[in-house]
């Protein structure tokens, strides 16, 4: 297991931990929640090795092999699938020893690495690897294509298929969602879910950790503290331990208040002095209880829309993209009025993005009408925008030059409410994290009072806290709101219409945000349609309705047909679900000290038996899964 003993660890000046104790349990899923800037990522550099405890001790077992994400972007010329390969140390190793082999023409030594090849399964390697790819959204054939040939953001995609390569005991994941979309998001959280080893995940989606986790680590105030559960478990524990401590807090504050009026009132006399000494001394050695408090910096609303004019803006049969012979969405129909809550759902490159640049006016129509009311006031967030803040200007310097007219105490007091207190209100914007930065165009935006408000993954780079802020925010703007993002939760309590972007077109989902994993599950899984559209595909022809007719009748065979392997994958999905929920309790179990005693030995070896007799199934029956799925998934291509 992995053990933190009175453990303190500085950063320059600043304390991050002090006296913490930690055992984590080979299995768990643990996420790694705190405030930014507590020492999460920190965390993670001490049990790589790479940051050294002031005090107190870490240890994690020997030999056990730790896999986590570089931080940085990475550069390579290599294909991306040999880039991926590379996660593989073992596998790679063994390949560079037969090729030294085979130069020396050493028969027995190659006869020796071939088996060692065989027992890790190296020969389906390349297999993995392209499923880890697709998973991640990369589109079949985009596996050969050079590392440094795409942008940042999908090559930190390659990055995470890199060490998802890895055969690992301990998994560190620091934000592995921030440059996914939904469906890759999605895909993730299934493959965490099978992870058989120890997980430890920093993440600021509620949702995805609730989905993934078993137990939730909180960083505050330079302690750690474990809960058992999911993050919406965590939550509601905490909410009940804070509110304890506030009534707590109050009544030592009543004791407090008590001793002083004592020590005031008799202090001067010489047949009380000793008692109000005492009572001083009592004072000095409580210890204080901090208040409760929601711990949030973040508070802020939007100021009611000037005018809302009814519709803000329609659309007529609209078609957009980058080239006029393929456009990327088509037909579009859609009016926009004040008070709708609008999420887009759809693959990656299924044309989302493409047509919040439309509603933006950031990328003009091919074809089809926009008709703006003359009032429209539009607020556009996309994360390009980071990038087009002045570096060397402060927050109060955006803001200032936004809203002139304003007093330099209101500009303070605004921007506090999105984290720029104090100096860091005054200070460049140059050094600041995504997330501020992400957090100062979102201030710039919502002072402009916008009455259409277009989001375009808003939580990236965001944390918790802003999150929560962000979605009270929402609920109470009183404009149109279109959101794309990755981030369930806010799609789900600020969302009152789910549109789907899908094979060129938009439409209402059928179905509520729960639905959309089957539904990308029962459609193509590899979106190569979406893809190539995006990318400059040809759009498939309109159908006519005989051929409607048609294709419904081919699909319901097809359908009957596959009927027997849905079947059985729905019975290995069940068997999974089954085998995970047993292996759960496992953990549970392991997590109780109590078990731990030498009266229990018996007991302890029989869950640690049972749990490997567990996740060995677990494997074989997803692999089975995987194969099923996959003759399923090819079938329906097909068809």
């Amino acid at each position: 297991m992995i053990q933190l003993r009175s453990l303190s660890l500085r950063r320059g000046p600043h304390l991050l931990l002090e006296g913490a104790d930690l055992r984590i349990h080979p299995g768990q899923k643990v996420g790694l929640v705190g405030h930014n800037g507590c020492g999460k990522s920190s965390l993670f550099a001490l049990l790589l090795d790479e940051l050294h405890a002031d005090a107190g001790e870490v240890s994690i077992p020997t030999g056990w092999e730790v896999a986590h994400v570089a931080q940085q972007t990475p550069d390579s010329s290599a294909a991306a699938l040999d880039f991926v390969l590379d996660g593989d140390r073992e596998l790679r190793r063994i390949q560079a020893e037969l090729r030294h082999a085979e130069a020396a023409s050493d028969g027995l030594r190659q006869g020796e690495l071939l088996g060692r090849l065989e027992a890790i399964e190296a020969y389906g390697a390349e297999s993995r690897a392209a499923r880890l790819l697709h998973g991640l959204g990369f589109a079949p054939g985009e596996e050969r294509r050079i590392v440094n040939s795409y942008s940042g953001g999908w090559r930190m995609r390659l990055a995470l298929a890199r060490t998802l390569m890895c055969p690992s005991d301990l998994l560190l994941l620091d934000e592995p969602t921030n440059h996914l979309d939904l469906d890759a998001v999605i895909w993730l959280e299934g493959w965490l879910k099978a992870y058989p080893g120890t997980l430890l995940l920093i993440s600021h989606d509620r949702d995805f950790l609730d989905a993934v986790t078993s137990h939730i680590l909180h960083l505050e105030q330079c302690r750690l503290t474990l809960y058992a559960g999911s993050y919406s478990a965590f939550e509601r524990q905490r909410a009940e331990r804070l509110s304890q401590q506030q009534a707590a807090h109050e009544r030592q504050q009543r004791e407090i208040a008590h001793i002083h009026s004592f020590v005031e009132r008799f202090r001067a006399k010489a047949t009380k002095a000793r008692q109000a000494q005492s009572r001083l001394k009592a004072l000095e050695r409580m210890e204080l209880i901090a208040p409760a408090h929601l711990d949030s910096p973040f508070r802020f609303t939007f100021a009611p829309a000037e005018q809302l004019p009814r519709p803000l803006l329609r659309l007529t049969e609209v078609a957009a993209g980058y080239d006029q012979d393929r456009p990327v969405i088509r037909g579009v129909n859609l009016a926009l009025n004040p008070g709708d809550r609008i999420g887009l759902l759809g693959r990656n490159g299924a044309g989302k993005s493409t047509l919040i640049k439309v509603l933006a006016g950031a990328l003009p129509a091919l074809s089809g009408a926009l008709e703006p009311a003359q009032t429209l006031k539009i607020g556009y967030f996309a994360q390009h925008q980071l990038d087009q803040l002045d570096p060397t200007d402060t927050p109060l310097g955006h803001l200032r030059r936004l809203d002139p007219g304003a007093t330099e105490l209101a500009l303070r007091g605004y921007l506090g409410g999105f984290g720029f207190a104090g100096e860091r209100a005054t200070g460049p914007v140059a050094p600041l994290s995504g997330g501020e930065k992400a957090r100062l165009v979102l201030a710039l935006l919502i002072r402009e009072r916008p009455n259409l408000l277009l989001l375009d993954e808003p939580t990236n780079h965001l944390d918790l806290e802003m999150r929560h802020a962000l979605s009270e925010a929402l609920q109470e703007f009183d404009g149109a709101l279109v959101l794309v993002s990755h981030d369930r939760h806010l799609l789900r309590v600020t969302s009152d219409t789910l549109l789907l972007v899908d094979t060129g077109t938009v439409g209402p989902f059928d179905g509520d945000l729960d639905d959309y994993p089957t539904w990308l599950a029962n459609t193509d899984p590899s979106g190569a349609v979406a893809t190539q559209t995006a990318r400059g595909g040809t759009l498939p022809a309109a159908s006519e309705p005989n051929d409607r007719k048609l294709q419904r009748r081919q699909a319901a065979r097809s359908r009957q047909a596959l009927q027997p392997l849905r079947q059985e994958a729905q019975r290995l999905e069940q068997r999974l679900e089954a085998l995970g929920t047993r292996r759960r309790q496992i953990e549970q179990a392991l997590a109780d000290p109590a078990l731990y005693r030498a009266e229990d030995k018996g007991q302890l070896l029989a869950l640690l038996d049972e749990q490997r007799r567990i996740n060995t199934e677990l494997e074989t029956v997803e692999l089975t899964w995987i194969e099923v799925s996959e003759t399923l998934e090819q079938a329906q291509s097909n068809g």
